[in-house]
């Protein structure tokens, strides 16, 4: 049960150096012997329970370490999932071989099919589609493409095949970049320095002196038998044990958790809290953290029911994203329509109660004149209907229902809030103003987004990213702390420490607080560990205390560090 404990102990001890692991395995292994020798021989000093709930806890803790330190390489796992199995070459005889996608020669001609992820990095040599590009700007719109445009891996097909010229793969790709930031960042968050490893360097020395001086003491001064200076020497060993020490942290944390989860938060670090109290600024991500992510039709001005009615059933006809909201955005549309034909990148076309119709593109349906422009900023699809002059409809993704109100909070509590995204400067600066924030940075690629943390860490600033894209993965890695909801994609959730439910955005504000509430009890729980051990060490040195006395007094100091944490229970949503 104690030889992860041993293991670390040997190796610290031929390495030349101390760890907490030396003083737990020193104590856990005498005392257990002293247990058992005073049970030979029928004397009341055993111990034994004492002895493996010590070892159980730090184990719990243990595991914990493990499982946080996994996420690098979980995400990064993920998200070289991305790229493909394999990616298909079109030689100059026009004959197709698969290869791996690192084995694309730059200057290649790549096939990428309907409904496939973009192997590698490029641009469109033939054909016109769309794109779900979230990838790259976390946007849920599909992106029309043509000839000339760039792409990158793991990037999804969505309409029609592709000729793409690779011009990266492998290791030189934008998804294989994004990779190396997560896990750069997680390597540079992993350098947090436990207070446990820090007290090391003289705590373990110094119980390992006064168990020693201790047994010296009584034996050669005090002229006590061995037996007597050892039992005094154990005592000192266990009474000094980092019990409550080591439970101050742990304790809190774990009912941090369960208080957070309460509110709709799932924890997924446990150093996290200590991060999260500490940040002064909060960046975030637009589409599907300070919005929904779905896309909702803008109520329509000016068109009659009929066109209204015609332009959702027409609309029924399609899978577009934009087409499927025009849909569901008009109840009980119910229209004949037939001939209908899907252009892709364009849009529909087909007769509608008996006239043509058209839906799609503004250039698709004629309107590339039209001077409407009202709400242009948001995605947009038009609509055609015989000879009736073209009409737009527009869609918007609508903030969170208490987005305002907790930006509101956060600046008031004198945070410095930001918003970045990778969609178009006329949504990002719309939804800023809306919701209140100053701050804001749109276009922008993951390497854009990770840029900004890094210089906001390099003016001091301690910040908390709030994202749920796959383009926000290495920005989560790289913020001092970060959050994303539960609609995020798999790779966000992994890279980031906290995961809120829901559809509000005040588990964010939530988990700030409860994180400086935890640190506060943590503090506390460190001065009452050290309090308890300059007051009980004397006793046990002067032998006032015997093995049991020792035993009974760590795990009062356990459990007084536990009360104290159970404060937060009290904890309410922000």
């Amino acid at each position: 049960m104690g030889s992860t404990f041993f293991r670390s102990a040997v190796a610290a001890l031929r390495a030349g150096r101390m760890n907490m692991d030396v003083p737990i395995s020193l104590a856990v292994v005498l005392a257990a012997a002293t247990s058992l020798h005073q049970t030979v021989l029928g004397r009341e000093h055993a111990y034994f329970d004492a002895t493996f709930g010590l070892v159980f806890f730090l184990l719990i803790g243990r595991y914990l370490d493990f499982r946080a330190r996994a996420k690098a390489r979980e995400t990064a796992e993920h998200l070289i999932g991305l790229t493909g199995e394999a990616a298909v070459v079109i030689d100059p005889d026009g004959t197709q071989r698969a290869v791996p996608p690192s084995d694309v020669a730059p200057g290649s001609r790549v096939l990428v099919t309907a409904g496939g992820r973009v192997p590698v990095d490029g641009r469109i040599a033939e054909g016109i589609s769309e794109l779900d590009t979230s990838l790259v700007t976390g946007e849920t719109a599909p992106r029309p493409v043509r000839s000339g445009e760039q792409i990158f891996a793991g990037m999804l097909n969505l309409s029609v095949p592709l000729i793409i010229e690779a011009s990266a793969s492998g290791d030189a790709t934008l998804l294989a970049e994004i990779v190396r930031l997560i896990e750069h960042a997680e390597q540079n968050r992993a350098r947090f320095v436990r207070i446990a490893d820090r007290a090391a360097r003289t705590y373990a020395p110094a119980v390992h002196l006064l168990a020693l001086a201790t047994f010296l003491g009584w034996w050669l001064w005090q002229g006590a038998s061995a037996e007597i200076a050892l039992l005094n020497a154990v005592a000192v060993l266990i009474i000094t044990c980092p019990c409550a020490l080591g439970l101050a942290v742990p304790v809190v944390q774990v009912i941090a958790s369960g208080v957070l989860f309460r509110l709709g938060v799932l924890v997924k670090s446990g150093d996290a809290f200590e991060r999260l109290a500490d940040i002064d600024t909060v960046v975030f991500d637009k589409t599907g953290t300070l919005t929904t992510g779905a896309l909702s039709l803008v109520p329509p001005q000016g068109i009659d029911a009929n066109t209204l009615t015609a332009a959702a059933a027409l609309a029924g006809m399609s899978r577009h994203p934009l087409s499927r909201a025009l849909a569901g955005g008009v109840a009980g549309a119910s229209m004949d329509v037939v001939e209908v034909e899907e252009v892709p990148g364009r849009g529909l076309r087909g007769t509608v109660a008996g006239r043509p119709a058209k839906l799609g593109s503004r250039d698709w349906v004629g309107s590339a004149g039209n001077t409407d422009e009202a709400g242009s900023a948001g995605p947009e699809i038009w609509f055609r209907w015989g000879d009736d002059a073209p009409v737009r409809f527009a869609f918007i993704d609508r903030p969170r229902s208490d987005a305002a109100e907790i930006i509101g909070k956060l600046n008031a509590r004198g945070f410095r809030v930001v918003l970045i995204s990778g969609d178009r400067r006329a949504v990002v600066s719309e939804t800023a103003r809306s919701l209140g924030i100053e701050d804001w940075h749109a276009e922008c690629l993951p390497t854009d987004k990770i840029a900004l943390i890094e210089r906001l860490g390099g003016d001091g600033r301690k910040v908390l990213m709030v994202g749920d894209g796959i383009n926000d993965a290495p920005a989560l890695a790289a913020g001092h702390a970060s959050i994303s909801p539960a609609s995020a994609t798999d790779i966000a959730q992994t890279a980031a420490d906290f995961v809120f439910q829901g559809e509000h955005l005040a588990p964010v504000l939530s988990s700030i607080r409860i994180s400086r509430w935890t640190n506060r009890l943590v503090r506390q729980n460190m001065v009452l560990a050290v309090g308890y051990n300059l007051l009980a060490v004397p006793i046990a040195v002067l032998g006032f205390a015997t093995p049991l006395v020792a035993a009974i007094a760590m795990s009062s100091s356990s459990l007084l560090v536990t009360l104290n944490a159970m404060r937060l229970r009290l904890a309410k949503a922000a």
